[in-house]
């Protein structure tokens, strides 16, 4: 205890300043990042959700540049990418996800990595904010905020039924 408080409350504040000061650095910094440090090919799980309007559902990132984004996460080691996504998704918001199909696998051209993207519809819970994300929102598909462009493009593609 530090002040009377616990230690998970310090280490929450810690981490979130950290996380505020690490979107703040330069793109090139991310990229350089993680370069250095993650494995030299890695697999993650996305996951699209949309409402009965046709909005698709996005995260607000702590720790990205562009800090709005489609729901993922990497893979474990012997992890199966089906349980990863379902993992990911409860870990994040405090939600229960199903899966209703697998869309696609995309890879990265900026880095090496694959990630395989699933249709999903939530199926219980209420969100409740993370280290890793503040808010969670629905977002008309033709009024996306800022965010990578590799992840509007899939979300266009898969909206317009170019990827089903």
């Amino acid at each position: 205890m530090r002040d009377g408080l616990p230690s998970f409350v310090v280490y929450n504040d810690v981490m979130k300043l950290l996380l505020r000061l690490w979107r703040a650095l330069p793109i090139w910094v991310h990229f350089l990042a993680a370069k250095l440090v993650r494995p030299r090919f890695r697999a993650a799980v996305a996951a699209l959700i949309f409402d009965e309007q046709g909005r698709v559902l996005l995260f607000k990132h702590t720790y990205r540049k562009w800090q709005w984004g489609i729901p993922a996460g990497g893979l474990e080691h012997r992890e199966q990418p089906a349980d990863a996504m379902l993992r990911e998704f409860l870990e994040e918001t405090g939600m229960k996800i199903q899966i209703k199909k697998l869309l696609t696998a995309v890879s990265a051209k900026e880095d090496h990595h694959i990630t395989i993207v699933y249709l999903c519809k939530i199926i219980s819970g209420e969100f409740r904010e993370s280290l890793e994300i503040s808010e969670m929102k629905y977002f008309d598909v033709n009024d996306l905020p800022k965010m990578l462009l590799a992840e509007k493009d899939l979300i266009r593609q898969v909206a317009s039924g170019a990827i089903s």
